[in-house]
């Protein structure tokens, strides 16, 4: 049995290398698509793109994501205050979205009151 605390081990990333040489074109791929966004494209500084980063690993719950772009984002000039502002901002948008996604659930539960959903016999019809 694996320990569930080795999974998040740092030293789990200098792994990655052998990630990408089980299908080298697509991890390549991946790493330009990265660098297109890092490094060439220009019009947000790097300030503001590690702060967006930050917010999106905490949001897919990403803990080497979160220490790696807290420590780039420090480097960069940027306080923890800002850090927590943005996440404020992620926590409220996160919540404003289920909450408007809401509006689906009363529609099936309205739609539920017509009739019964028929079982379907070829598996489950939500995969989440």
């Amino acid at each position: 049995m694996i320990d569930v605390k080795t999974y998040y081990d740092p030293a789990n990333l200098q792994r990655i290398p052998d990630l990408g040489k089980l299908s080298p074109e697509a991890a390549a791929a991946f790493l330009n698509f990265e660098h297109q966004v890092y490094q060439t494209a220009q019009v947000l500084p790097e300030r503001t793109k590690e702060l967006i980063a930050i917010t999106v690993a905490h949001v897919t719950g990403c803990p080497y994501c979160i220490g790696v772009h807290v420590k780039k984002f420090k480097g960069l000039g940027g306080s923890m205050e800002e850090v927590m502002e943005a996440l404020l901002v992620a926590a409220s948008t996160r919540a404003g979205a289920i909450l408007s996604h809401g509006v689906n659930a009363l529609l099936a539960f309205e739609e539920g009151e017509e009739k019964q959903p028929e079982k379907s016999q070829n598996g489950p019809e939500c995969f989440c």
